[in-house]
């Protein structure tokens, strides 16, 4: 058809296709929504609407939220006494990735929703500016959202949450989603109550709380949302837009992606002039096009032919969710590698340092694994030969200066990213051939 797959060609300029829509009947950017009858879930073989504007605005926040993320995993390793404390380093960033956590489940809960309803309507429009409001609010409370500003943070995460299920409830009216929608809201309210009250106790209270909020809601959404009286859903039978929910995957990755340039560029512009900087930051640009490369070549590039072709569109879009979750984490720990070596890139690192520079890697390969296995059904060695080196070469590199950290995730990637370059060279586009 003359074009990659799993990606399409844009739209003419002021010109987006609305999902399931004729190819002859196009509606203008100027017309921000459209609101007639109820709210009707899209058709799972329907075709694809691209990511409106508001969603990729939306996206925007995200860019400003995952920049507070790596800041306070920055600050969590080399202020005192995390840098000399292993265990204060791992209580602090398991802090900071339970903030991360929530961050994803309101951008997810978003996503789905805009790849199950019409994002046109003013109805879902009006879910997503709540959405970016509230993600606006938590990132600007992150530094500080498990002392003064935690309140801050539990009431945006809660009005996201509680809000999308209940607007989303009136819009539909008498449609038997309406049920899941009003099971939602209430798990939302309960899990707010943990929210809340976590704010106001002391901090261990409040970690406590918060992350058994979020296992409630991860279990609620793995079990069909059941509430007693009002039962259960199956997730393998809902409907979405396959190819759009694929699309906003890809996209939030490349959010995430662009967050690690981000943290590396700030982080050389503030620098000492220190010897070796220049080579750090070198090295993580070039980690990055590695990730990028990784990413795209060939399960990123078809993902949403892989959704469209499953049996069960909704379970590999859950599992897909999963995989992205576990490849953002470590990209999340990349960037904050990267700017620990760009501020010392001759010093000896610490173990939490390595953990950061070789583990983000590592934790982005083992999701990429994963994801190949979503869209294909098998998984290269190469990604886990990958994971295995990076494990061993953390003991030798305590004793090296950052930099060599640095160069050896590079070296590591370059090896997957030439693998996987070597095993399509000559053959033609692999298909996707989902187990789901």
């Amino acid at each position: 058809m003359g074009r990659i797959a799993g990606f399409r060609p844009c739209a003419p300029a002021g010109v987006l296709r609305l999902r399931g829509e004729p190819e002859h009947r196009r509606r203008p950017l100027t017309m921000g929504f459209r609101e007639s009858g109820r709210l009707e879930p899209v058709a799972s073989a329907a075709a694809p609407g691209r990511a409106t504007f508001l969603e990729l605005f939306f996206d925007l926040v995200y860019v400003f939220a995952l920049t507070r993320i790596s800041t306070r995993a920055f600050e969590d390793l080399t202020e005192s006494p995390a840098r000399d404390q292993g265990w204060a380093a791992v209580t602090g960033s398991g802090k900071t990735l339970l903030l991360l956590l929530a961050l994803w489940a309101v951008w997810q809960g978003t996503a789905w929703t805009t790849s199950r309803y019409d994002p046109f309507r003013l109805s879902l429009q009006a879910v997503v500016l709540i959405a970016l409001v509230c993600s606006m609010v938590m990132g600007v409370a992150i530094p500080r959202a498990f002392s003064q500003t935690g309140l801050m943070f539990a009431v945006a995460y809660v009005v996201a949450q509680v809000s999308r299920p209940l607007i989303l409830a009136v819009a539909l009216g008498p449609h038997p989603y309406r049920r899941l929608k009003v099971r939602m809201a209430v798990v939302y309210a309960a899990t707010g109550v943990l929210w809340i009250v976590g704010a106001l106790l002391p901090t261990n209270a409040q970690v406590i709380l918060w992350a058994a909020a979020l296992l409630v809601e991860y279990l609620d959404a793995r079990w069909g949302w059941p509430v007693p009286g009002l039962g259960r859903s199956t997730v393998s039978k809902w409907e979405i837009a396959g190819e759009h929910l694929a699309e906003r995957y890809q996209q939030f990755f490349l959010v995430a992606l662009g967050e690690t340039i981000l943290v590396a560029g700030f982080a050389y512009t503030r620098g000492t002039d220190e010897p070796g900087q220049v080579w750090a930051i070198t090295l993580a640009v070039a980690t990055s096009i590695m990730l990028w490369r990784i990413y795209v070549q060939r399960a990123g590039q078809i993902l949403g032919e892989a959704v469209m072709e499953a049996r069960h569109p909704a379970n590999i879009g859950r599992s897909a969710a999963d995989t992205h979750l576990v490849m953002v984490v470590g990209l999340a720990a990349t960037a904050v590698g990267y700017e620990l070596i760009i501020e010392h890139p001759l010093g000896h690192p610490p173990g939490s340092w390595l953990v950061m520079v070789l583990g983000g890697p590592a934790l982005f390969l083992a999701g990429r694994a994963r994801f190949e296995y979503e869209v294909f059904g098998r998984v290269s060695p190469s990604r886990w030969i990958a994971v295995l080196v990076l494990a061993a070469a953390a003991v030798p590199l305590l004793f090296l200066p950052g930099l060599f950290a640095s160069a050896a995730g590079v070296l590591v990637l370059g090896g997957v990213a030439v693998a996987d370059a070597r095993r399509a060279q000559g053959a033609p586009p692999e298909a996707a051939a989902t187990p789901f």
